[in-house]
Order: C-alpha cells, then structure tokens, then sequence
C-alpha cells in the first residue's frame, strides 16, 4: 500500500475530484434522465395535442392509432430511460463512495504517517456515512441538470401557448430557488455539527466496548455509561435541529411548489376562459401544472442534498489533507539483517542501546512494564523516528529511512493485547489467506487444543473481540497468527500471560523451535521464555543493566532472580 501524497486538502477539492473522474457515467446519466424528464414533459403536451386535434375534428382511426403510438413512444422512452439512468448513475455512486472509504481507511492504517486528531470511531464514521454523503453528488448533479430540462421545458411548452405562462414558470423558479438557496447553507452548516457528535458518539462507544472488562473490574462502568449517555444526548438534540432544519426546508419548497403550480393552473384558466388559449393548451397547461411538481420538488431539494455532500467532504478532508507526522523513507531493509537501537529516549527509555544479531533468539526482561510498552512502540513504528531521540536501525539503516509498509513487512511486533475479529480461527490466523505456515503456528502456539474441540476445525466462528473465547485461547490465537506471518524479525509482547505454567513452558519451546534461524525478540517476565532464549537482556530505568543468559542471570543477580521468580 503506498501513500497518497497529493491528496485533496479541501471538501470542495474532493467533490471536484469525484465529479471529475466519474464525467463519463454522469454523462450518460444526465442525457438518460434528461430523457425522462423530457418525456414526462411530452406527456401532456400529448394529451393537449390529441384534445386539441380531437376538438378540431380530425377523428379518424389512422389518428387515434397515431396518437396511442406516440403515447406508447412515450411511455417506453420514460421508462427505460429511468431505468438505465440511474443504474449508471447509482453503480457510479457506489463506485465512488467505495473509492473514498478505501482512502480514508489507508490514512487510519498509517498512523505514524498522518496526524489526525480524531479517535478511531470518529475516523469509521467519516470512512462510511461520510464518504456515501460525499458519493451522492454524483447522482445530485445529473438530477439537478434533468429536472432544469424538464422546468425549461415546460415553460418552452407553456410559453409557446402564451408567453405569460412561460414567463411565469421561470420566475416562479427563480424565487424558489432564491429562497431555498438561503436555508440550505443552514442545513449545510447545522448536518456538519450533526455529523462530528454522531462520530464522538461513535467514538466513545468504541472506547467502551474495548474497555469494557476493565471498567466492569474497578466499578467504573456506571460513570462510564453516564459519560456515553451525555454524548448521546448532545447527538440527539443536534439530530433534532437537523431534522427541524430538513423539514422546515421540505414544508418550505412543497408549499412554493404548489403556490407555483396552482399559479399556473389558475392563469391557465383564466387564460382560456378570456378565449386567448385553446381547450387543447388548457388541458397541456393543466397537465404542466401538476407535473413540474415534481422536477420543482427534486430541483429544489438539489441544494439541500449539495450542502450535505459538501460538509461530508468536509469532515473527510480533516483525515485525507492532515499534515504528515514524519516523511517516511523509500529504502527497504535487506533480509536476514540485524536489529539495533544506539541511544534511544522515549517516555520511560534512556539511552537505550542494544543490538540483536540475524537469527537470535533474545529475551528481554523488562523490570517496569510502562518501559516495555514504550520499547514495544518504538519498534513497531507507533512512535515516528522523528519522536524520540536516537536512532533504530534494521541492517544498518535508520527506520526513518525506511518506509513504513516494509518495516513492518520485515518486522512485525505482536501486542500483548492483540485484537481477535469476528470470523473464524483460520482467517484470525490468516488474515490474506496467503500463509503457508499455519498448521505449524498453530502447533507452536499450542492452539491445537481449541481447533480439536470443535467440528469445523480452523473454520470456526469466532465472535466480535473474541467473545466466545477464553482469555488464554485469545492470547494463543494472536500468538499464532504473528508466527503464521513468519516475518524476518519477530518482537512478541507478553505473549502468555493468561496461560498456565506448563502451556506456557511448552509453548516457549515451540517457539523457539519454530524460529530457529530467524530473529526473534520476546518482551517478558516469563522464566520458560527466558530460559529459551539465547541471552537475556535486563531493561531497568529505562536502559540495559545486564546482558546474559538466563540461567548465568539467576546464579548471579539476585534483583533478576526476585523480578522473574514465580
């Protein structure tokens, strides 16, 4: 995946760009809906010629049948082309809206490459109703151009039987236009406001629901749901305002629709009863009338809809245009290559400095856990290069040289707290179903005994976050799907904290084992996994203290013995 380096820094740039690489099916659907339109129009201009000709006595069979076929002509044309109009013009709007979300979701999955201050919940709200609100104006416009043919026309057909009637339809639309115009851009502003609570309430759902255990444990679920609950609530009321705003507009544009239409209707009658238009044009007006109800009514929402695409496009330029956190590098790392950190600070970590050579297995003891999450960030990128001091190097090159898509090609660190999807066992295992070593991480990670338990095998169905899972199962599920990624170097974060000692024994020997040749770093108390490895590196205060074998470190250091004795 490569980064976007020229994206759209404006709501109104993005709707360009979408308007502007879908021109070819906003082309058909324009022409094809133009076509209904116009042939809703030539529906009572039909009816008033027919009436018209009848009046002057052309009754004969060959007209009537002449007649129908038109009629018949019509109806087809109206038909098909609604049909196929808007299956252009909808597969485009979907096209496009996919086209978005996909942009959305590459910048949330590049955290160390933008700097977007909004939470995870937030960010999904843009990449789904944002994005769908922005694919709209695809179909907006073309709409908006087919409902003007039809108005103009109408008028063309009514001014044709007296210029007035013409006359009248413009201006009439003119003046509604002008006064939709104005409550639109308050609907604009007021479904902005609407969309950035909805995603804060998206957002601290999301938080609740991955801290959910935590906060049962402390008894903080009460607050917790009283902080949601206040969320919500600012949500509802601004979904109020908006729906008030909406429906002032829709009772707004109805009523000058029907003032316009009956206007029409009116002055067309009374034309005809001064004797300066026929009954034929009477009954043409008539039918106007009553049909540019709906052009008016689908013109007049236009700007409302355009408002909406706008502040959806909006809220989508705060991911795609954030100013990037740290260049990324375009050098890739050599395989088999060695891992040093010369002198890094960060948070907890001062003057860190080691360097773990291609092939070893290397545990490190961790005496404060805050410097073990701090040292797991730093290597997996969650801390751009440009944030700490010192420097990480993977072969001999700085990671800031580096991009970021092939460090974490080539280095993969598995959190402690690794994330289960819902699906199966296999595709938690084999997210791209491209692995060939799945049966082998799922024999190292001891996982066998959950894949035997049940009938389906890998193809079980895991629930959302692992629900039917125990907490063990869950953490030999993560471990199992870092070793199926069989990446160059390895770094694994508390990978059995939830297991019992004789699992967690023999799962430190498969591993091992497994990764025999390959680097392999283990962040960890755990004596199995210490004793498996071939050295152990003791990080206290923040830099290393001590650099040897487990067994050597026991006999020796009587601090080792009292942080990983159990």
């Amino acid at each position: 995946m490569t980064t976007d380096t020229q994206r759209p820094r404006r709501g109104a740039a993005i709707l360009r760009t979408a308007l502007r690489r879908n021109l070819g099916a906003m082309a058909w659907g324009t022409l094809l809906m133009g076509l209904y339109q116009a042939g809703e129009t030539a529906f009572p201009i039909a009816l008033g010629l027919i009436v018209e000709h009848t009046m002057r006595g052309g009754r004969s069979l060959q007209a009537l049948a002449l007649s129908i076929g038109a009629l018949a002509v019509i109806i087809t044309t109206v038909s098909l082309s609604w049909r196929f109009g808007m299956r252009i013009l909808q597969k485009a709007n979907t096209t496009e809206a996919h086209r978005w979300r996909v942009k959305v979701a590459a910048c949330g999955l590049q955290p160390v490459a933008r700097d977007v201050d909004l939470k995870s919940g937030e960010v999904l709200t843009i990449a789904t109703e944002d994005a769908d609100q922005t694919a709209d104006i695809i179909e907006v416009v073309p709409l908006l151009i087919s409902s003007l043919v039809a108005v103009l026309v109408a008028a063309a057909a009514l001014g044709l039987a007296d210029v007035r009637l013409g006359l009248l339809v413009i201006v009439g639309t003119v003046a509604i236009l002008s006064v939709l115009s104005v409550m639109s851009k308050r609907i604009g502003s007021s479904t902005q406001e609407q969309q950035a609570r909805v995603a804060r309430a998206g957002a601290k759902v999301a938080d609740l629901i991955t801290g959910l255990r935590p906060l049962h444990g402390f008894g903080g679920n009460h607050a917790a749901f009283r902080s949601y609950r206040q969320v919500s609530t600012e949500a509802k009321h601004q979904s109020i305002t908006v729906a008030k705003v909406n429906g002032a507009y829709a009772g707004t544009a109805l009523a000058l629709n029907a003032v316009l239409a009956g206007a029409v209707t009116l002055t067309a009658g009374w034309l005809a009863f001064e004797g300066r238009i026929t009954i034929g044009e009477l009954v043409m007006a008539v039918g106007l009338a009553q049909f540019i109800m709906e052009p008016l009514k689908l013109f007049s929402e236009m700007p409302k809809y355009v408002m909406i695409a706008r502040a959806s496009a909006e809220r989508m330029a705060l991911v795609l245009s954030a100013p990037p956190v740290m260049t990324p590098g375009s050098e890739r790392p050599a395989a088999g290559s060695d891992l040093e950190l010369d002198c890094v600070r960060h948070g907890t970590l001062t003057d860190l400095k080691f360097q773990v050579k291609a092939g070893e297995f290397v545990a490190i003891a961790a005496y404060q856990p805050r410097a073990a999450a701090d040292l797991a960030a730093v290597l997996a990128v969650r801390v751009p290069p440009t944030a700490h001091e010192g420097t990480v190097r993977i072969g001999g090159r700085a990671l800031a040289d580096l991009s970021v898509e092939a460090v974490r090609q080539h280095l993969l660190v598995n959190p402690y707290d690794g994330e289960i999807f819902a699906g199966t066992l296999r595709t938690n295992i084999d997210p791209a179903g491209t692995s060939r070593t799945v049966p082998e991480a799922v024999e190292a990670s001891l996982l066998t005994d959950v894949v035997a338990l049940h009938r389906e095998g890998l193809d079980y169905g895991v629930r959302d976050r692992g629900a039917n899972l125990s907490g063990g199962q869950r953490q030999r599920l993560s471990l199992a799907r870092a070793l199926a990624a069989d990446t160059d170097v390895l770094v694994l974060h508390d990978p059995t904290t939830a297991v019992d000692a004789v699992t967690e024994q023999l799962i430190a020997r498969n591993v091992a084992k497994l990764r025999r040749g390959r680097t392999t770093i283990v962040i960890t108390s755990s004596p199995a996994f210490l004793d498996a490895a071939d050295r152990v590196l003791v990080l206290d205060d923040g830099t290393i203290t001590a650099d040897d074998t487990h067994r050597n470190l026991l006999a020796h250091d009587e601090a080792y013995c009292l942080a990983v004795a159990r």
